[in-house]
């Protein structure tokens, strides 16, 4: 049976990195895209990090003429970058409060747009009216305003998204998944279709509040009641646990949607690892490719962590460690003031001391 620890450091130690070597990088995940930016939060790991390099220096202004800006309407939740098309081309699809656009990945050029049904449209001239709206309010007056746009946000279909290997997009609602992707196979113009939806059954209750995928390609999703899912990407098949600790967790949570009991999304490992924050737990679910559990002798385990604000941790919780360093998930608890903790994914090394931790 696994032993679990618990690690409460201050940045300048988890900057030493616990003889982490600097370079590491995750494995790619071999069912999502080849690109720098198929999965929300960049890969499976989570890390919010790209071995991309970033502009360097010295810059300059640019001309108004070197500027590349594509109207697509209003509160685009992130864009994911496809793996390259037989002509070399990449697809950029990004997800807004009343469209879906696919936009040529060099250029910007929009390719197509889908418009969801029954939604609001929002034109130019909508968003340059809430735009002066905006920035003529103050004080209270801007705050009440602002608020009254939050209906945008609602209206978005889905804050996570991926892209799978085929190029297919999937968005994770609140109550299920659709998949978008193109009529015509293989070639990145061709209109956007919607190509098949999957609903959550009334017995599994919350919100889903994540999307993942495992590494050999079962889309991972959980509510915001703790029920956690593998789902085949043709949709045939689902696998679902509950997590430890979420009896009651709908009379748990601390405020609206996106407070739940769950609140956050998850990180996904290449060994079956799922590993999943609740509001004073962070949990480890094992995925054996036919079956999830929740059972130790799995290799799964649930860790308190620090909590006195009472509102659960934030963050999405990120891999650390691959290839032959020590393998953790990284989080920031949920204490009035906020520590990096780190839990050990697997068994502790049996002659491990924890320099400086709150046990």
């Amino acid at each position: 049976m696994p032993v679990i620890a618990l690690c409460l450091v201050i940045l300048p130690l988890l900057a030493a990195g616990f003889g982490a070597r600097a370079e590491s990088t995750p494995p790619r995940n071999p069912y999502l895209a080849d690109s720098s930016n198929a999965i929300g939060h960049g890969t499976p790991a989570q890390q919010d990090s790209s071995p991309v390099p970033g502009p360097r220096g010295p810059g300059r202004r640019l001309a108004e003429h070197e500027i590349n800006y594509k109207a697509v309407g209003p509160f685009h939740f992130g864009s994911a970058f496809s793996s390259p098309y037989p002509d070399g081309r990449r697809v950029l699809w990004s997800n807004g409060a009343d469209r879906i656009v696919k936009m040529d990945h060099d250029s910007f050029e929009v390719l197509d747009t889908w418009y969801f049904p029954g939604k609001k449209r929002y034109t130019e001239q909508d968003e340059s009216t809430i735009l002066a709206e905006l920035r003529e309010r103050s004080g209270v007056s801007g705050v009440i305003y602002a608020f009254g746009l939050r209906k945008m946000f609602d209206d978005l279909s889905g804050v996570y998204t991926l892209i799978d290997n085929v190029n297919d997009y999937y968005i994770g609602g609140k109550t299920g998944v659709t998949v978008y992707g193109d009529t015509e196979s293989g070639n990145a113009k061709s209109a956007i279709a919607v190509k098949r939806q999957w609903q959550k059954p009334e017995s599994i209750t919350g919100a889903f509040v994540g999307m993942n995928m495992t590494f050999d390609g079962w889309v991972v999703l959980a509510t915001e009641h703790g029920y956690v899912l593998t789902l085949k990407r043709d949709f045939s098949a689902y696998r679902v646990v509950k997590l430890r600790f979420s009896e009651g967790a709908g009379e748990k949570a601390t405020g609206p949607t996106g407070k739940g009991w769950v609140r956050n999304g998850f990180a996904v490992d290449e060994a079956g690892g799922i590993y999943i924050a609740s509001q004073e737990h962070m949990h480890k679910v094992v995925w054996d490719g036919a079956e999830l559990s929740i059972a130790e002798e799995k290799g799964a385990w649930a860790a308190e962590y620090g909590n006195s604000a009472g509102q659960g941790t934030g963050a999405t919780p990120s891999l650390m460690g691959f290839g032959d360093e020590d393998r953790f998930v990284v989080i920031t608890d949920g204490n009035r003031v906020m520590n990096v903790t780190l839990f050990w994914r697997d068994e502790i090394p049996h002659d491990w001391q924890a320099p400086g931790a709150d046990m």
